[in-house]
């Protein structure tokens, strides 16, 4: 664009002195690239590099003025405006590729195969010490508690239950002979007539002088059975006296209720128990006492050996358990 405020014939002048320049510019830069080669042929002929490299192996920096560049950049100088204006960002210079290219690699080259320095240091073959294995300790896994009762005791069967109910059967036995001993002597002595004697029994069930001994008779046998338990029939042999001793007292103090003791003064109750020490319902129950205990002891006697023999089979079992220990599986 073409200033208004400029003769026209010398805004012509102007362009042409800087195309002239330009021109001046451009045929040195063609004389300088046809001097290139037959430089680098005269370098190779003396086999002296051009630019030998630092001892250090530091690459040179061979970056050369581009001509044109630099022709272009005298005409900006000398007349601004005319390739752009100011605001033209400038060309970045263009280096030599052909000649960087061949200086870089014979560089690179000779770093790379250069002979490694001798190190100073002796060179001695250590031999490696033994690996030391850590020891990791087996974590268990976590498991769920497991928990197991243990086995209870076996309980003791006792005997005193058994005596109970075995004394019931000798204390029926008990009264049904002391029963028929009384109506005997009572008939010895004429007191019954013939057809009297169902009256006889009725009357002597509801007296205190039979039921008093058949009490005392079954406690005493059940307190005999209570204390042996289990024991063998030789302990019922011998304690069964006082089982008879016991029966005796119990006719005594029947005939005491009979009389009845509490409207008797004591005169006639030491009387009374004085005409009945030898009374024969009382020498009666004195053996029925003695033998009964006897013959149905040997009866508990035999329970209380069965359950002494399954105590033992239970203890037997529950040590056999505790040995084994507890059983885990399901």
């Amino acid at each position: 664009m073409s200033d208004p405020e400029v003769p026209q014939h010398e805004q012509k002048s102007g362009v042409d002195d800087v195309v002239d320049s330009a021109n001046a510019g451009l045929a040195e830069a063609e004389a300088a690239r046809a001097d290139q080669p037959q430089a680098a042929e005269a370098d190779a002929a003396d086999h002296t590099p051009a630019d030998p490299a630092p001892a250090d192996n530091t690459p040179v920096d061979h970056d050369a003025v581009d001509p044109d560049l630099a022709a272009f950049e005298a005409a900006e100088r000398d007349h601004p405006g005319t390739f752009g204006g100011a605001g033209r960002a400038e060309a970045a210079p263009v280096k030599d590729e052909s000649r960087f290219s061949r200086t870089d690699d014979a560089t690179i080259a000779d770093s790379a195969y250069a002979p490694p320095v001798a190190d100073a240091t002796e060179t001695r073959v250590v031999p490696s010490e033994p690996y030391a294995a850590e020891t990791v300790a087996a974590t268990p896994a976590h498991q769920q508690p497991i928990f197991v009762q243990a086995p209870e005791p076996p309980r003791e069967r006792g005997n005193r239950g058994t005596a109970g109910a075995i004394g019931l059967l000798a204390t029926i036995v008990f009264a049904i002979l002391y029963l028929g001993i009384g109506l005997g002597w009572s008939a010895l002595r004429g007191d019954i007539a013939g057809g009297e004697v169902v009256d006889v029994v009725l009357t002597t069930l509801t007296t205190w002088a039979f039921w008093v001994p058949v009490a005392v008779f079954f406690i005493g046998f059940w307190l005999l059975g209570a204390i042996i338990n289990r024991g063998r029939w030789g302990l019922w042999v011998v304690f069964g006296l006082l089982v008879g001793v016991v029966s005796y007292g119990g006719y005594i103090l029947g005939q005491l209720f009979e009389a009845p003791f509490w409207l008797i003064n004591a005169s006639e109750a030491t009387t009374l128990v004085g005409d009945q020490l030898f009374a024969p319902l009382a020498i009666a129950s004195f053996v029925l006492g003695r033998e009964l205990t006897i013959w149905f002891g040997a009866w508990v006697a035999r329970s209380g050996a069965r359950k002494t023999e399954l105590n033992d089979e239970a203890q037997r079992e529950y040590e056999r358990t505790l040995e084994a220990g507890p059983n885990l599986s399901r």
